[in-house]
């Protein structure tokens, strides 16, 4: 952190910022079984909590004044946590959302900080506005192009002015901005697509590489719907070049979890998408307007050995990993690690996403 160095950061730029770093390579396994340990303490010790990703929680505690004292509640389920899994926590204790997420940021590492209500601006007004969530690289540089550093200029701006130069964004950067957050704490949304992507370290104009690691990412979210008990009507392929222009396509077809159906559509659509004169440097799949229900035999199209096929491979997949069973087209792709995404979690993070 000292040295600049941040999550979600190329290892090239960590490298070059920080040379004597000492690189460890991550375990995807290790992080989701520590994940899983935190997630069981907060719900053993809290009436209303939010996971939004493998390593960030929000924890509702609106009205437990009345009985307990927030602040203490809260370090005491900070010291558990650290005394059951040995991990450093940290957290952000606020009104709302968007000020606890700041706080939790300025808590780091391994600490704490509360915000008292009343004191969200002058809390936020001295940070930087890349402190903001939901602002990236590119409205930063747009808001130092203004003269915007700090969160303080923008909490003296009028909000038409934001909205004039930013849109619907820029009246929701100035609400985060000035401490303001109405989003509630939600335990738990409907799924309505899953999808998977893949960035290579070298962009790639080879197309059997491609289709292989399209099939391989088509094959393993079949199987997810059909663990799920959930059918997709909805197939996109997504393509980014090595200029950064992103394209996709997307194909309505029958509700499906099929196997023998997806994968076809989805290298059908890489086939219109795909311009061979420029360098791929992400591809990605991903299958929406999903709804419940279990495949549906086609009565003239679809073997009874097909299906009890499926039922097979995915019995196998559930006992042993999704990459236990494969078609022999993908065998050298990197695919979605084991992970149902239809129980209300957020997926595990993958330091090995890039092919």
């Amino acid at each position: 952190r000292k040295f600049g160095v941040h999550s979600a950061m190329p290892m090239k730029l960590a490298r070059q910022l920080c040379p004597e770093a000492i690189i460890i390579k991550g375990n995807a396994g290790t992080y989701s079984k520590k994940s899983e340990e935190v997630t069981e303490i907060i719900k053993e010790s809290v009436p209303l909590y939010e996971k939004t990703s493998i390593d960030e929680f929000y924890v509702d505690l609106s009205g437990m004044e009345r009985f307990f004292n927030s602040l203490m509640l809260a370090s005491e389920l900070r010291k558990k946590i650290i005394k059951e899994t040995g991990l450093p926590i940290s957290f952000g204790l606020s009104e709302n959302k968007t000020v606890s997420k700041v706080a939790t940021g300025e808590a780091k590492p391994n600490n704490q900080l509360k915000v008292d209500y009343g004191l969200e601006k002058a809390f936020l007004g001295p940070l930087s506005v890349t402190k903001i969530p939901m602002v990236g690289e590119k409205t930063y540089h747009a808001l130092r192009d203004l003269g915007i550093r700090k969160i303080q200029t923008i909490q003296e701006m009028p909000m038409e002015l934001m909205e004039k130069v930013f849109g619907k964004n820029g009246v929701t950067i100035w609400e985060k901005a000035n401490g303001i957050d109405r989003s509630l704490v939600i335990p738990y949304s409907e799924r309505k697509s899953i999808s998977t992507e893949r960035t290579f370290d070298r962009d790639t104009i080879d197309v059997v590489k491609l289709k292989g690691i399209l099939l391989a990412m088509a094959e393993n979210l079949a199987f997810q719907l059909r663990r799920g008990e959930k059918l997709t009507s909805c197939v996109t392929v997504k393509v980014r070049y090595s200029d950064f222009n992103t394209h996709t396509l997307q194909n309505r077809i029958p509700y499906t979890s099929a196997d023998h159906v997806l994968i076809p559509k989805v290298l059908e659509l890489f086939d219109k998408l795909y311009n061979k004169r420029l360098l791929v440097r992400l591809i990605g799949v991903r299958f929406s307007h999903l709804v419940n229900g279990g495949y549906q035999i086609n009565l003239f199209e679809d073997a009874t050995e097909m299906i009890n096929l499926y039922q097979a491979m995915d019995k196998v997949r559930d006992k042993h990993g999704d990459r236990s069973v494969m078609r022999a087209a993908g065998i050298e792709a990197k695919t979605i690690s084991r992970f149902n995404p239809f129980r209300g979690e957020p997926p595990p993070l993958l330091p090995n996403r890039r092919a």
